[in-house]
């Protein structure tokens, strides 16, 4: 695949690509031509799931974000197979994180026909190699397990995309640094700029030239909050004549990291004190370089005795390495450990575990101990064998540092009940089980009203996304409380024009 100035795909779509079969196409867009600029709602438009909106401008289809839908599988199968627009007509795709609901969806955009570049910046690209490769084993893991349980009855279940597809998508990514201007040709242009949410999550910022005019678009992706460690804080926001930002915890104030790293800190001290150890499953990507980072700080200040501190996870590992390739976009503190060759990537007490033999002789070593290990809800991932190696053992912890969907292990745990099942059978909850809810890694009401109030009176429109109703609506209220005068929740398919 070749790219000329500005990105522009040279080449046509190869021919092992099928063209998209124009399935769930009723709303094909048309070009926008010399009709206004707008843009479109497909993803996480009152929701927190599978981010995607279609930009129409200057005669090209720029989508933003091409995220994975995550819900009841059926349902979840059938949105992310199949794309409201033409995948072979876009022009351009921008991603702008390597979370999997920003992005976890563009291997079968790939695979229905899009060829063109797709636009991140360096930290981001690096991370989607990573995270999208794990996301096809997961899809190929979860179709092989449907089969085995259907005992291979016809027909069978195709993951939703496979290792190849996501090569695929490597071929057609960009690079943009953080602050520079990309023309994306015919008057559009594209700037990112540090959203402080993870390793290289941006704000995009696009500029378009409709007949002699300027029409500005400002897409936060996910905000991070203020003054959190390890990233560096996030940019001012650009003016814009629409601005469109997540809403996820939009009327809620998280409690503060301090009070949070300190109820931590009590959970280690008080779990080594009667022997046990401390189970803290964790994302792999932004949680658990967190939680890492704060538990160096813990033994640097004596927080708590000095126990080994596993992070039991190839993915993470995977992930660290990333890391170290990016430390312009780290604090200065973490930064400065990282050029070192220590912090977050391993020693000060941290030892990252890839080999399964390896994780299998953890489970059983004696003594206290702390590890990290994905999934961060229990339902999967390397933290179901520690769970069930101790669930039962009054000695242990396990400390909740995300939150916990209904209907996930991670949920059930809090649960006042004296037993829990998961893998197949009931146990005996015998583990002590502690929420620690303030290490989100999204901004809160306070946050937003900091980043959002200096563009009262220099942006036309305001659209909030990825949140619930019940927060976005409440972001709404507060927003036009200080002075913004269109702040709308659009449903999925409502369009806004630019201007």
């Amino acid at each position: 695949m070749r790219y000329g100035s500005g990105g522009r795909r040279q080449s046509s779509r190869p021919p092992d690509l099928a063209p998209y079969n124009g399935e769930m196409n009723s709303n094909k867009p048309t070009p926008a031509g010399s009709h206004e600029p707008t843009l479109t709602f497909w993803g996480a438009a009152a929701s927190v799931s599978g981010s995607m909106h279609l930009l129409e401008a200057a005669n090209q289809q720029i989508l933003l974000d091409c995220g994975l839908h995550q819900g009841k599988r059926e349902e979840a199968r059938e949105r992310n197979n199949h794309f409201p627009f033409h995948p072979d007509q876009l022009d351009a795709v921008i991603v702008s994180h390597a979370h999997i609901d920003h992005c976890g969806n563009l291997p079968t955009l790939t695979r229905r026909g899009y060829t063109g570049p797709i636009y991140c910046t360096p930290p981001t690209r690096d991370l989607l190699r990573v995270m999208l490769r794990d996301s096809a084993k997961i899809q190929e893991e979860d179709a092989a397990h449907i089969n085995i349980a259907r005992n291979y009855a016809e027909p069978w279940v195709q993951p939703l995309y496979t290792q190849a597809d996501v090569f695929r998508v490597f071929d057609q990514l960009v690079a943009v640094p953080f602050g520079k201007e990309l023309d994306l040709g015919r008057n559009v242009r594209l700037r990112f700029y540090e959203a402080g949410h993870i390793l290289g999550s941006a704000a995009v910022h696009i500029r378009v030239d409709h007949e002699g005019r300027e029409r500005r678009l400002t897409f936060t992706g996910d905000l991070g909050r203020r003054n959190s460690p390890i990233l560096k804080p996030a940019h001012d926001l650009p003016p814009a004549d629409v601005l469109v930002s997540e809403s996820t915890y939009g009327n809620r104030i998280h409690e503060p990291m301090a009070v949070t790293v300190e109820k931590l800190y009590a959970v280690v001290q008080s779990t080594i004190a009667r022997g046990g150890k401390v189970l803290i499953p964790a994302f792999a990507l932004g949680r658990t370089q967190l939680i890492v980072h704060l538990l160096q700080k813990g033994l640097r200040e004596d927080r708590f005795p000095e126990v080994p501190i596993y992070v039991d996870s190839p993915l993470a590992a995977d992930i660290v390495d990333v890391y170290r390739s990016h430390p312009n976009s780290l604090s200065a503190d973490v930064a400065e450990a990282v050029k070192e060759g220590h912090g977050i990537l391993g020693g000060d007490g941290v030892r990252y575990v890839r080999e399964f033999e390896e994780s299998n002789r953890l489970i059983t070593r004696p003594g206290p101990y702390i590890v990290i290990a994905s999934a961060g809800m229990c339902d999967a991932g390397r933290i179901v064998a520690h769970l069930k190696q101790n669930v039962d053992d009054p000695r242990c912890t396990v400390a909740l540092v995300s939150y916990q969907a209904h209907g996930t292990t991670g949920r059930r745990l809090t649960e006042n009940k004296p037993t829990i099942r998961f893998q197949g059978r009931e146990w005996n909850k015998w583990i002590d089980v502690v929420h620690l809810n303030g290490f989100s890694g999204h901004a809160d009401k306070d946050d937003f009203l900091a980043y959002l109030k200096p563009l009262a009176g220099k942006v036309g429109k305001v659209r909030l996304i990825h949140g619930e109703h019940e927060q976005a609506d409440a972001m709404a209220d507060n927003l036009r409380a200080i002075g913004f005068d269109d702040v709308k929740v659009p449903e999925p398919g409502e369009k806004v024009v630019l201007g």
